[in-house]
């Protein structure tokens, strides 16, 4: 007995609701990093070096011995986006240095003429984040640099020069060679526009994906060039990997007509008339390939290189004279090219592609394990593959 549609609904909102909750919940969880080992090594070298090297030479210039008036707390979090994230507009020479001092200067300010602690640190990020975003030099850092700076009562600009800016160039500094050493450029320039060629490959344009952007409405830590890039590239792996899924058999045309080596002329003319066709293969009684007799080889054979009187030439190369030796061609096998370039069913078909457009092929043969005819591929069906590749 089925369940009545008011038993099943409770419990069809539970699961809709739990897969609700699951759904949300897995949000929570860390997004996995797509580094590797070196990389990551890497990373945690220049930080060492970075934080080790600003500290030492810090201190050195500074000469005090109270910790803070040389060193500051958020440039570890400086440290990450420099040398974990060069190619972020966040970690970029102009976020450091500029997030990094304004937002000092705007807590050192906050510290001065606000006396409520809780209201100085929370106005200060506030307006640390607001003058970012009109400097363009947005740098999460900054927000902690502001909050430090009311907390230590910084209340002169010693905190803003002596030690955010200080401290914010010899990292940047540090920053450039260590990650050009590396193989990573920084400061991380703009990708130039993609060449017509290459653009041609990608579904969309640079128009598409700022409308893209502006419905999103959100801080992106990639810039937007970068962005691009990496989607175009995305398509064009994509594009390679479905190239790499068609075989040959995919898109070959099965029904192949063919004709022996002793068809006559006569005959094998008629079939390429009656099925629309340009070139028939060739084939023993094994249906095995011995060559490939094309529209080209009857214009030949007949002597049609000049144009005056085509028909009547044609005409008379085709019919039989009867005689029981003669010069004249009368068999297929006379006539074919023999040199017939083949490809297996099994071949990716992109692999196709020079000898349709370099080498001048219109048709090529397949074969199968035992290098018998099973198909035959023609221009028409290349194109029907790239279209399907592309799609």
């Amino acid at each position: 007995m089925q369940p009545s549609s008011s038993e099943q609904t409770p419990t069809l909102h539970w699961l809709r609701q739990s897969h609700s909750w699951r759904t949300w919940l897995r949000a929570f969880l860390p997004a996995p990093i797509a580094v590797d080992a070196r990389e990551r090594v890497r990373v945690i070298v220049g930080a060492l070096i970075g934080v080790l090297l600003t500290a030492g030479i810090s201190h050195l210039l500074n000469g005090s011995m109270v910790v803070g008036a040389w060193l500051v707390a958020p440039l570890g979090a400086s440290a990450v986006l420099v040398f974990a994230a060069p190619a972020s507009p966040l970690a970029q020479p102009w976020s450091v240095v500029g997030g990094n001092v304004i937002s000092a200067l705007i807590g050192a300010a906050c510290a001065t003429l606000v006396g409520d602690v809780v209201l100085a640190g929370a106005l200060a990020v506030a307006l640390a984040i607001t003058a970012m975003f009109l400097l363009r030099c947005l740098h999460p850092p900054g927000g902690a640099m502001a909050l430090s700076a009311v907390l230590v009562h910084a209340s002169h600009g010693h905190f803003a020069i002596e030690a955010a800016l200080l401290n914010s160039l010899l990292l940047v500094s540090i920053g450039v060679f260590y990650n050009a050493w590396t193989g990573r450029p920084y400061p991380h320039m703009q990708v130039p526009p993609r060449d017509a060629a290459h653009a041609g490959q990608a579904r969309f344009i640079s128009q598409d994906l700022d409308k893209v952007l502006a419905r999103y409405n959100q801080v992106l830590d990639v810039s937007r060039d970068d962005l691009e890039a990496l989607l175009q590239d995305a398509e064009v792996e994509a594009m390679r990997r479905r190239a790499s899924e068609v075989r040959c058999k995919d898109v070959m045309t099965r029904d192949v007509v063919t004709v022996e080596f002793g068809s006559s002329l006569a005959e094998a003319w008629q079939l390429m008339r009656e099925c629309g066709i340009k070139a028939l293969p060739v084939v023993d009684r094994s249906r095995r390939i011995v060559g490939i007799i094309t529209m080209a080889d009857f214009l030949r054979g007949a002597g049609l290189n000049e144009h005056q009187g085509i028909g009547q030439r044609l005409r008379a190369f085709l019919r039989p004279d009867g005689l029981l030796e003669s010069d004249k061609p009368e068999v297929v096998g006379q006539i074919m090219t023999r040199q017939v370039r083949v490809t297996s069913e099994d071949r990716h078909a992109v692999e196709l592609l020079p000898l349709f457009t370099e080498a001048g092929h219109h048709h090529i043969p397949v074969i199968d394990g035992d290098k018998r005819i099973v198909g035959i591929i023609t221009q028409s069906d290349f194109v029907r593959a790239l279209h399907r590749i592309e799609g």
